[in-house]
């Protein structure tokens, strides 16, 4: 895996814990119109460095694999396994 791409890993998993704890917090309080505006807010950037990533180095989940002219999922290796076959750097 290159730097690059680890680099934006790491953006794709920040932010999709970014979403995450809004949506637990909006779950105990689903009528503060700020906390909805932040979740709304990290969810677009959430899906803009996810697509960016998967437009330059594949899916990163099996529902993301488009499939158009084969299972692309399971021909590439997958993104944790990148990461142990040069040494186990993550």
């Amino acid at each position: 895996m290159t730097s690059e791409q680890q680099k934006l890993l790491r953006r794709v998993q920040a932010c999709a814990f970014t979403v995450h704890e809004a949506v637990l917090y909006l779950d105990s309080h689903p009528t503060c119109t700020e906390g909805l505006a932040f979740y709304r807010t990290h969810k677009e950037k959430y899906e803009s460095v996810l697509a960016e990533y998967q437009k330059k180095y594949g899916p990163l989940t099996a529902c993301a694999s488009e499939g158009t002219r084969k299972w692309e999922w399971v021909t590439e290796p997958f993104p944790w396994e990148l990461c142990a076959n040069e040494g186990g750097n993550d």
